[in-house]
């Protein structure tokens, strides 16, 4: 398991996990744009689609998934430094309302979208991305696709607590001393 940064100031990672070309984002985002992979998604999830979101028609799902994917693209293009990543990821569990070690978190487009991104907080402001989803239910433990995120977050975060890694600083020091 590694870490792509995505944002040059490091207040965002990607984690691409073994074997694998593309770091968790960047693999996201392609499905997120493969009208194939969607019609496929969409057409094995139509009866969530229908029941949560009153969408019947497979190329309407299509089409709002790819305008929200570009919205949620320059919302991380234009993350300025200045920008608070706070206000973008919030808690995993809505009801958490305390911090905790390396917190699960997740990040949307905009209230009605869908689409997730999944990361783990290892700081105010500093996140690493471990994926993300198309989120047709009420919870992540309601389908496959959705659960395997959790497993995935969570896999990221036993990771990084075998590796004594538990805020950014730690973090840092776990990046150098990975450098070839």
């Amino acid at each position: 398991m590694t870490f792509d940064k995505v944002l040059e100031d490091g207040r965002l990672w990607a984690v691409r996990f073994d074997n694998d070309r593309e770091n968790a984002l960047q693999k996201v985002m392609s499905q997120w744009s493969d009208a194939e992979w969607l019609a496929d998604f969409f057409m094995q999830n139509l009866d969530d689609l229908i029941s949560y979101f009153r969408i019947t028609n497979i190329e309407d799902a299509i089409y709002q998934t790819m305008e929200d994917r570009d919205e949620l693209a320059c919302i991380i293009m234009d993350i300025s430094p200045d920008a608070n990543l706070d206000h973008f990821f919030r808690p995993l569990e809505n009801n958490r309302a305390t911090e905790m070690l390396l917190g699960k978190e997740k990040g949307r487009p905009h209230r009605r979208s869908w689409l997730r991104l999944y990361a783990i907080k290892l700081n105010m402001g500093i996140y690493i991305i471990t994926g993300g989803a198309i989120k047709l239910t009420h919870t992540m433990q309601e389908r496959v696709h959705t659960l395997q995120e959790l497993e995935k977050m969570e896999k990221v975060r036993n990771f990084l607590i075998r590796e004594h890694v538990f805020d950014e600083d730690s973090f840092i020091d776990y990046q150098k001393e990975i450098e070839p």
